[in-house]
């Protein structure tokens, strides 16, 4: 499956670098000299990398046939996309936005809540958005309140809080 795995920024410099918004937790997996990536959108790719390194923390690319800054500038906001076998590279406690979407949730009862239309990536921790009974519902995505994921029969049951499902 593809995936998105960072989003190319501005310019650096007048070598046709890009700065890059990694999004993914296995950088050094997606990013090095030969790597092939797919764009979205599917127009500006494939792109193979010929320059990878951190500047202050953040990532610079180069890429093959572009050499300078306004061919870069062009890619600004395109995303990089990479192959990845997401069954392989999930753990118990560690899943990709594609399993978790479309998953029912469901109360430790069994009450049917609705599925999951969205993650939010937050800096404290992630959110499930879940459609409940038409109106958006969020959900923490903390083991306290969410205590099993089945993402191989799409089903995720949670604890909600007093107050988590009141209107």
């Amino acid at each position: 499956m593809q995936l998105v795995v960072a989003r190319i920024g501005r310019a650096h410099g007048v070598l046709g670098e890009a700065t890059v918004e990694v999004r993914t937790d296995q950088p050094e997996n997606r990013f090095y000299i030969g790597s092939v990536l797919a764009t979205e959108p599917s127009t500006f790719g494939p792109l193979t990398i010929t320059s990878v390194r951190d500047h202050n923390g953040t990532l610079l690319l180069g890429f093959a046939g572009i050499s300078d800054r306004n061919e870069i500038e062009k890619l600004k906001n395109v995303l990089l996309l990479a192959d990845v076998d997401i069954d392989a590279d999930s753990t118990e406690d560690d899943f990709h936005v594609q399993q978790l979407l479309q998953c029912q949730v469901t109360t430790e009862a069994g009450l049917e809540i609705g599925l999951v239309t969205d993650v939010i990536n937050l800096p404290g921790q992630d959110v499930l958005a879940v459609d409940y009974n038409g109106r958006e519902v969020l959900i923490p995505f903390v083991k306290a309140i969410v205590p099993i994921v089945d993402v191989k029969n799409r089903r995720i049951v949670i604890v909600p809080p007093i107050g988590l499902l009141d209107e």
